[in-house]
């Protein structure tokens, strides 16, 4: 699954960039960013499953806008620190979040555009251990469920193709039995850059 992931992280970037410099694909705007955010969700269920609130996520996204301020994107973001999995010190675990949405992003004012995303994606909970792996020498069992996304942010550009979002995006997660809840709710702000103007 690592290695998919890392190749699909990379086609997605690659495809963006060509979409980006191609006259081919015509596309009106791609934007590359870095973000960093937190998370919340309901607190630890009476079962003992624990909550994933808390923690500091950076991620990477992306998106291409071709026809009317709608286009296609994705991202991925990642817990910074591996946590402790129902604050036991022998079970470190790291969630990755990641989607691929649609996307639609009108302007609000002369550097303001509002964006607004949903689509599919997954929870990998990566939990780490000796002697574990998933068959590529890795120190680390996944355990992926499949997720719906939505969310809205505000594109600000202070200068040129510049921007600053912050933004917040709600994940429904199927079948979340190791954490208390399936829903989950992510807040952050990114800074990235738009090629093909604002």
């Amino acid at each position: 699954m690592k290695r998919k992931l890392g190749t699909a992280i990379v086609l997605f970037f690659a495809c963006a960039a060509l979409a980006a410099f191609s006259n081919v694909a015509q596309a009106q705007k791609v934007d590359l960013g870095f973000g960093v955010s937190t998370v919340t969700a309901p607190g630890p269920s009476s079962n003992g499953n624990p909550s994933l609130t808390g923690g500091t996520y950076p991620g990477i996204s992306g998106d291409v806008l071709f026809w009317h301020n709608v286009g296609v994107g994705g991202e991925i973001y990642w817990k910074a620190n591996q946590g402790n999995y129902g604050g036991d010190p022998t079970l470190p675990f790291r969630p990755l979040l990641l989607d691929f949405n649609a996307v639609y992003s009108p302007k609000l004012a002369r550097h303001t555009y509002l964006e607004l995303v949903g689509g599919i994606g997954a929870l990998d909970t990566r939990i780490y251990c000796q002697g574990c792996g998933n068959g590529y020498n890795t120190n680390y069992s996944s355990d992926k469920h499949f997720m719906g996304d939505f969310g809205a942010g505000i594109k600000f550009y202070p200068k040129g193709g510049f921007f600053v979002r912050p933004e917040a995006k709600l994940y429904l997660v199927n079948n979340n039995l190791n954490f208390s809840s399936a829903r989950i709710t992510r807040f952050g702000l990114s800074i990235g850059y738009t090629f093909g103007g604002h």
